[in-house]
């Protein structure tokens, strides 16, 4: 939960005028690492609102395109090619809907099939 700008306000001009970081944590009942946040800041009373902080570092339009050119590739290679993780590729491929299931060898009913001869 997010604390008022007066607490914060507060909290600074506590550590500010002596007082030990762990101490303002207790006195005023927010973490330690609240405090540390807001005085890492140039301005410890602003609020940032989470979020992506920079650009995609994966173009989609690329990754289908290279996805549709060569489907034999693993996530791994694709990965490997845009400079990203194989779960960064996995998440963009689901959410592109692109999917593309491989088959190792022959399904088990068709091997129990050929094996017998049932199938011929």
């Amino acid at each position: 939960m997010r604390c008022s700008k007066d607490i914060r306000k507060r909290v600074l001009d506590f550590v500010k005028s002596g007082g030990s970081k762990a101490e303002a944590a207790h006195r005023f009942e927010v973490s330690r690492a609240s405090v540390y946040n807001w005085l890492a800041k140039k301005d410890g009373l602003s609020y940032e609102k989470p979020g992506p902080r920079r650009p995609r570092k994966l173009d989609w339009e690329a990754l289908r395109k290279a996805v549709e050119r060569h489907p034999e590739r693993m996530l791994k290679e694709h990965a490997q090619q845009f400079g990203v993780s194989a779960v960064a590729i996995w998440k963009a491929c689901e959410r592109m809907k692109l999917t593309h299931k491989k088959t190792r060898g022959a399904t088990r009913k068709r091997r129990i099939t050929s094996a017998t001869g049932a199938g011929t």
